[in-house]
């Protein structure tokens, strides 16, 4: 499914399901007997693209291997009201101590999947891409960025660490974009990625990738002075309302924090059905 649940995600599992449980779930304790057994239907209850189905199966895991996790539809895929994505058979118990946490990871991580296929969409009759950026929730990032793939949307830089994006600060520091890159060059491996942001036609003519809040009679200026020497990327308060115009310039890449930091999350829930005690 296009993702590597890691340690380090599992360590998120674990510290997401310590979080909701605590001592132990008051009410289930108190009115589920041990020997329950139930099937727990994970329904949309709005139009979306999922994403986080890849989680629950580690999710239930963690709080009763004998959980069964069955898939109905795989990330990725469009939902409509009433669609059951998936179903957890096991301890009743263990459905609802799990519940909230797999329910929290799968709306959260499905909103950004149906914000990203909305941006895509919207520019799917032009060939630049859609990419988000390092705007996350501390924390989550790997699995946003895993969510916009599902959404059709492409992964800008994980962090800091896989590709160099000289922006202003750095500019100001060396004088200009000419000696912050070559500063780069001497410091970062080889195949290291450099991408400079850019904010006035001026920098476009040393070196640019990023176009960062220009207007769009600048965007077109500057993908002309560039003249495919590099890939353009158009950034900085592009919204569903604008992201056809700014395609319409002519840019390779259009970058979008609201992807990850401003997607409404898609409701789901389950409901459990009570197996007969044997």
């Amino acid at each position: 499914m296009d993702i590597h649940v890691s340690p380090q995600i599992e360590r998120l599992i674990r510290d997401s399901l310590d979080e909701d449980i605590g001592a132990g779930d008051l009410a289930t304790m108190a009115t589920i007997s041990a020997k329950s057994r139930g099937t727990g239907l994970f329904r949309a209850k709005k139009d979306g693209v999922v994403a986080g189905l890849v989680l629950l199966d580690r999710i239930f895991y963690f709080i009763d291997h004998r959980v069964e996790l069955r898939l109905r539809t795989k990330d990725g895929a469009q939902v409509t009201p009433g669609m059951v994505v998936a179903e957890a058979i096991g301890p009743v118990r263990a459905l609802l101590l799990a519940e909230r946490t797999a329910l929290n990871f799968l709306q959260r991580l499905s909103g950004n999947a149906t914000l990203t296929r909305k941006y895509v969409e919207a520019v799917k009759d032009f060939p630049c891409k859609v990419l988000d950026t390092r705007k996350t929730t501390p924390g989550l990032r790997t699995l946003e960025k895993y969510a916009v793939r599902m959404g059709g949307g492409m992964n800008h830089r994980i962090g800091l660490y896989d590709a160099a994006l000289v922006k202003d600060n750095h500019i100001e520091a060396t004088g200009s974009i000419a000696e912050a890159v070559k500063a780069v060059r001497r410091h970062a491996p080889f195949m290291a990625k450099v991408e400079v942001e850019a904010s006035n036609l001026k920098q476009v003519q040393e070196d640019v990738i990023m176009l960062d809040n220009m207007t769009l009679a600048q965007m077109a200026e500057a993908v002309k002075l560039v003249n495919k020497r590099a890939w353009v990327e158009a950034s900085g308060g592009i919204t569903l309302e604008t992201i056809r115009q700014v395609a319409a310039t002519g840019v390779d890449f259009i970058s979008s924090g609201a992807l990850t930091h401003s997607a409404p999350v898609v409701d789901f829930n389950m409901k459990i059905t009570m197996n007969a005690d044997k």
